[in-house]
């Protein structure tokens, strides 16, 4: 069962260092953060169905609407929430250690301007 925080912080940097090397020099002005689940705000700022668990989230301008003139601003923030994930994998570690990866790298294409909907697409094949 996993209840350390400083082990589910370990697999969130473990996630961000298995990214290739082409996306990981591109990641710019972005904290990567964890908090225990999301805020009501949080829940409201998404789509997300009554069945739905909200394991990360994004917000910032993505690469693909970024001009010239984003210099000085608020980094960009992806989240991953510790505990929704935990209760999905029911504290086990290799399950807790691939959901984090998975929400990592979902919340990054984020990053980088893929949608939820390209997502999906891509995830069938």
């Amino acid at each position: 069962m996993i209840g350390d925080a400083s082990l589910f912080r370990s697999f969130v940097q473990e996630a961000l260092d298995s990214l290739p090397e082409q996306f990981a020099e591109r990641l710019w002005n972005l904290v990567v953060k964890v908090e225990r689940e999301p805020s009501d705000d949080d829940l409201d700022s998404v789509e997300i169905g009554p069945h739905d668990t909200l394991f990360g989230l994004y917000t910032g301008v993505p690469l693909t609407q970024r001009g010239a003139n984003l210099s000085g601003n608020l980094p960009d923030v992806i989240i991953v929430f510790r505990d929704p994930i935990t209760r999905h994998c029911r504290g086990e570690i290799e399950c807790v250690r691939r959901q984090v990866r998975e929400t990592v790298i979902h919340e990054v294409a984020h990053y980088f301007g893929i949608s939820d909907e390209r997502l999906m697409q891509l995830d069938r094949y």
